[in-house]
């Protein structure tokens, strides 16, 4: 039993020393097959890197590309501001002295001429004061006739004569002066035109200044805007002009007719007349978009939008088709309005400029244009 005890702690003894040994060996075999496959791992990815390389290479891939034909216009470009409707004749009537009012002869609509009384306040005790100095006025004048005969006969004193002729040029110049203040208080229009107000009522109370009636010549209309002092030496007689009128969604076409040379020292602007054609119906004070017409080209020219001209650090660009390739070509741009440019060279009539897909090529890449 003790011999069988000895032999059995002997054998585990001898596994425990066998297994101790062991287990190094395989921690380091682990460690160095996993140092293996990552080696392997890291040249399978740079195989991968070269053969996509070599395989777009051997197989160079086509985008598909929009063209569009570069074509010469006429190129205009527009001065941009806001006006209004003005009258030439509008004018704000009113006593000129103070009165009640008696008549009033028209009413907002109506057609009136230059002369015409368009309302009187009262003037009675005025009209009954001339009746009576036009008596005396009578009186008068034949005591001046008969002592003018004498006079000429040498009969009576040249005194008496004198006295006379005064006595009846006084009474005329008061006549006059009386006349003249029944003139003032008709309230008569200085021009041809329609009446576009009307602001008294009978019985009402007026005095100089207050505005009592509004005439106005629409016949004359026109619309004026004052111009950046920029544009100076852009805008001249005879622009064209594109008027829109937003209230009443409403366009027309005129030329300038004025253009002051005078700049306002305030607000750096210079004013600017265009004629109106009054065959329709428009209204003073009536906001007018303009653009004035600051540049034509003399003849027509290659014309590109903005959007497909691409910028560089020193050079502007588009992207042309020619045969199955992407092409740079640098442009010179003189003049850009309204998302176009105007192009002195760079490109020629008829060159495919690339509008969709400009932005994905390079010179020189293969292109697929769509049909």
């Amino acid at each position: 039993m003790n011999t069988y005890m000895k032999k059995s702690g002997i054998f585990v003894l001898l596994v425990t020393l066998i297994v101790a040994c062991k287990a190094p060996d395989q921690k380091t075999e682990l460690d160095k097959l996993k140092k293996q496959k990552a080696e392997i791992e890291t040249k399978i990815a740079a195989l991968e890197v070269e053969l996509a390389k070599s395989d777009s290479t051997a197989e160079e891939r086509a985008l598909e590309v929009s063209v569009a034909a570069a074509t010469p216009e006429t190129f205009r470009t527009y001065v941009e501001i806001l006006g209004k409707v003005d009258a030439d004749e509008s004018v704000s009537l009113s006593s000129e002295i103070p009165g009640t009012v008696v008549r009033i002869n028209v009413k907002p609509g109506d057609r009136v001429g230059k002369g015409q009384v368009l309302a009187e306040t009262d003037a009675r005790a005025a009209q009954q004061q001339l009746v009576a100095m036009q008596t005396n006025l009578n009186l008068l004048t034949q005591l001046y006739e008969k002592q003018k005969n004498l006079w000429e006969q040498k009969i009576g004193s040249e005194v008496q004569y004198l006295q006379s002729k005064t006595q009846k040029e006084s009474m005329e110049a008061n006549i006059s002066a009386l006349q003249e203040q029944i003139r003032m208080s008709k309230i008569i229009s200085p021009i041809d035109g329609t009446v576009d107000g009307v602001n008294i009522k009978i019985g009402q109370a007026v005095a100089p200044g207050v505005p009592a009636i509004n005439v106005i010549n629409f016949s004359t209309l026109k619309i004026k805007a004052d111009v950046a002092e920029h544009y100076m030496s852009k805008v001249k007689n005879g622009n064209e002009v594109l008027v829109f009128f937003p209230d009443v969604n409403d366009s027309a076409v005129t030329k300038l007719t004025h253009v002051s040379r005078a700049i306002n020292a305030v607000s750096r602007t210079f004013g600017v007349e265009a004629a109106l054609d009054n065959s329709k119906e428009y209204h003073p004070n009536m906001v007018a978009r303009l653009r004035i017409n600051d540049y034509t080209s003399e003849k027509p020219e290659l014309v590109v939008p903005v959007k497909f001209i691409q910028k560089g650090a020193t050079e502007s660009f588009v992207m042309v088709v020619e045969k199955d390739r992407a092409v740079k070509r640098s442009i010179l741009i003189t003049r850009e309005y309204n998302g176009l440019a105007l192009i002195a060279s760079g490109i020629e009539v008829g060159d495919q400029i690339i509008t969709e897909g400009y932005d994905l090529v390079n010179d020189g890449d293969k292109v697929i244009v769509k049909k």
